[in-house]
């Protein structure tokens, strides 16, 4: 056990003075923050304005037509296809004539998406004012105006989480769980390559022959994985500390006004929709609110749970593969491929169980070791034990203990031939003999 921990010891000190770790874990939060402030400021101050001449000779619009943050309609004479551009304007909106013509934009160079849909929807907003007008004779300004001053329904969402009633909101379920899972993904296919990569490493420079002399297999098997499992967990909790330090500081620099105007702005720039920007902001002041009710002592205990237990379950393979390869890196690739498609797998289950956390597919995967270190952890924030049983959350931990211990054995096994095998390409073939070859 002390070699153990001399190994364990030197992976851990080694990787964290490296000057490379000492980088990434203090940029990696200063670019995820400086992304979201740019993304922000962008949102507020650089809204791009279409101007679009509008022909009109049915008089369908009446001469007029409500412009948006994002366009603006203007109805002028002696403009046409040929001269727009050179009057100042983007476009030209050409009005139908008939019933059989179609409404027509034409532009020197393809708009955007969000011009493009405020062009549309302002059009069915006239045809639909003109219907109310000339049918039923109703004032079209007075309607909007009434609309105006309908109060927003605000859903209060509660569910039972044994025999306690507590205030739900899948909104922000949604987001622990799709980050949780994200990141464990990440973190899975991060430091186990750096497994590999390091048992490679010592396998080539041939350092493994000098190590195995005084040190069983499985035991530099086991030092190196907690090693860097250690690393992992170091970096992901200083990323954690400085993420909300920095959070903090961001939102401290915006005033309340400026993060409002960024919401309305996205919300208008979508479809001008006064209402949904208070919809939003409404959801968003709820977010808040019920961010504070979350069970985040469980949350948080889980994800370490799974995020340990899902590094050691799938590091083990990952050094197992590592052993197996010789300089070239394609080899390494080859083997891979059936570690990696788990995970890949897993993430595409993931982006389902957050949005039908009690689904069939959700539960049954959130069991299985390979898929549940991801999987879990997007449905355990819509609720324990509403949403997940606790039967369902003990046998998948359960599982996933049995699992790194059974990956872990096959692991040793091959580690223990492959890490001395240096001519013979192996194959999962070759592999599968040395994971049951009796010793």
């Amino acid at each position: 056990m002390s070699k153990t921990w001399l190994i364990i010891k030197r992976e851990y000190l080694t990787r964290v003075r490296n000057k490379t770790f000492i980088l990434s874990t203090i940029l990696t939060p200063l670019l995820f923050v400086g992304l979201i402030t740019a993304v922000t400021v962008i949102s507020v101050k650089n809204v791009d304005r279409e101007t679009v001449a509008v022909v009109d000779k049915a008089n369908i619009f009446r001469g007029s037509i409500d412009s948006t943050k994002a366009v603006t309609f203007s109805f002028v004479q002696g403009v046409d296809s040929t001269n727009y551009k050179v009057k100042g304007y983007s476009a030209i909106l050409y009005a139908p004539t008939d019933s059989t013509s179609k409404y027509r934009l034409i532009s020197q160079k393809q708009l955007g998406m969000i011009a493009e849909n405020n062009v549309e929807d302002k059009i069915n907003e006239s045809m639909e004012n003109r219907m109310l007008k000339s049918k039923y004779n109703i004032d079209t300004k007075e309607l909007d105006a009434a609309r105006k001053n309908v109060p927003h329904a605000e859903l209060d969402q509660a569910y039972y989480e044994g025999a306690t009633i507590k205030k739900g909101n899948s909104e922000l379920a949604y987001g622990i769980g799709y980050g949780s899972g994200f990141l464990i993904y990440i973190t899975l296919f991060i430091y186990g390559t750096m497994v590999m990569r390091g048992v490679m490493e010592e396998k080539t420079n041939r350092i493994a022959e000098v190590v195995i002399s005084s040190v069983k297999p499985f035991q530099l098997m086991m030092g190196k994985i907690i090693g860097i499992g250690a690393v992992g967990l170091t970096q992901l909790l200083l990323w954690i500390v400085l993420i909300i330090g920095l959070s903090t500081a961001a939102s401290a620099i915006f005033s309340h006004e400026t993060l409002q105007q960024a919401s309305d702005a996205s919300q208008q720039l979508n479809n001008g929709n006064v209402g949904m920007a208070k919809g939003a902001a409404g959801g968003f002041n709820a977010m808040q609110e019920t961010l504070g009710s979350a069970n985040w002592l469980l949350i948080i205990g889980c994800f370490i749970f799974y995020f340990l237990f899902g590094y050691l379950f799938y590091a083990s393979l990952f050094a197992a593969v590592g052993s197996a390869v010789n300089e070239d890196p394609q080899d390494a690739q080859s083997l891979l491929l059936p570690i990696t498609m788990p995970i890949i797998i897993s993430i595409v289950i993931m982006i389902n169980a957050i949005t039908n956390p009690a689904g069939s597919l959700a539960t049954w995967s959130s069991m299985i070791p390979f898929f549940s270190p991801i999987v879990m952890m997007a449905r355990i924030p819509f609720g324990v034990p509403g949403t997940v049983p606790y039967w369902q959350l003990i046998v998948s931990m359960l599982l996933l203990v049995l699992g790194f211990l059974g990956t872990t054995w096959i692991s040793a096994k091959i580690y223990r031939t492959g890490i001395l095998m240096y001519v013979k390409k192996a194959t999962w073939k070759e592999l599968w003999k040395w994971a049951w070859r009796k010793y």
